[in-house]
């Protein structure tokens, strides 16, 4: 039996009180009830051991450090790695957004921001995160990938070669199965980026390509000259057949 979004734990990692209280406050009359709070990196760690969150609202300006290296970190940590989060910081410039995304955040949003937005987006991500989708046919034709050489475990999320195995991020393996299940198709980049972002995904056209090219370097012989995932420019993508 699937779990309800509202049981997961959300941890909400900002070094203002205030705002921390509000989200936290908003989100409970949402229905969340498991909601952890940390004022930088080292309490975000402690809780992050200790309490497991499922979910990370992670700001970049911290007080010990920053968003983006605790992202390294966890992203680097196999206990944690499959952890969604999403990057919730008043720097608003595409460079700032790119980079988080291309770390393997889930999402990223710009202070001052919409509280009923952020909930949506939440929800949005746990949803295709923790399978609440209800696509669970789908997900048992795809449990298997081969690309030439590579093997993808979409059940393990990860794929294998010769050079070993490597962990593939929830986008990277969302990318994967809306092209798998087109394989010989093209696959355009707005309806890439709903598949894998949702209803919300606001334009994600460059944020795919930081991923795209991140993807190949783990399932492609050469990356910069793709065999398996093609580019169609100005169009979207195309797995060979």
């Amino acid at each position: 039996m699937k779990r309800d979004i509202h049981d997961y734990r959300i941890l909400i990692v900002d070094d203002n009180e205030e705002l921390r209280n509000m989200v936290t406050g908003f989100l409970k009359k949402e229905g969340y009830s498991e909601i952890y709070n940390a004022a930088d990196c080292r309490e975000a760690k402690a809780v992050l051991y200790s309490s497991k969150p499922e979910f990370i609202i992670l700001d970049i300006n911290l007080p010990d450090g920053d968003g983006f290296t605790l992202m390294k970190e966890i992203k680097e940590d196999k206990s944690l790695s499959d952890i969604p989060v999403l990057f919730l910081s008043a720097r608003d410039k595409d460079a700032d957004r790119l980079f988080g995304l291309g770390l393997g955040a889930d999402d990223y949003m710009v202070k001052p921001f919409l509280m009923k937005e952020l909930s949506l987006r939440l929800s949005g991500i746990l949803k295709r995160t923790y399978g609440n989708s209800g696509n669970d046919k789908g997900d048992e034709e795809l449990r298997i990938l081969k690309l030439g050489s590579h093997t993808v475990d979409f059940e393990a999320g990860t794929v294998t070669s010769d050079k070993g195995t490597e962990t593939l991020t929830v986008k990277e393996l969302g990318i994967l199965k809306k092209l798998a299940e087109n394989r010989g198709k093209i696959v355009t980049f707005d309806n890439l980026c709903m598949a894998v972002w949702g209803d919300n995904y606001y334009t994600y056209e460059n944020t795919v390509m930081v991923h795209m090219r991140r993807l190949r370097e783990k399932v492609e012989d050469e990356p910069s000259k793709p065999k398996y995932i093609v580019t169609k420019r100005g169009i979207g993508y195309k797995m060979n057949a």
